[in-house]
């Protein structure tokens, strides 16, 4: 496991620590959860970009009675 030191102004310090004891986290914790978050963020962001560039190049839709009919469902 390794150890990383972020720095923190005392106002900042004093603000993620308040946060932390106010939801139960310890500080580790919640930078990792903010910081994995974000990153989820930025993938589904770049995901939905790369989508809509596809359909603006082709906007072909379905509907769903469409789907049913082709799958066969009813």
């Amino acid at each position: 496991m390794s150890v990383t030191s972020v720095r923190l102004t005392d106002d900042e310090a004093a603000l993620l620590r308040s946060y932390c004891a106010l939801h139960g986290v310890s500080l580790s914790d919640a930078l990792k959860r903010a910081l994995i978050e974000k990153i989820e963020d930025e993938f589904d962001l770049a995901e939905y970009e790369a989508a809509k560039r596809r359909y603006d190049e082709n906007p072909v839709s379905y509907s769903l009675e469409d789907i049913r009919k082709e799958l066969g469902l009813k």
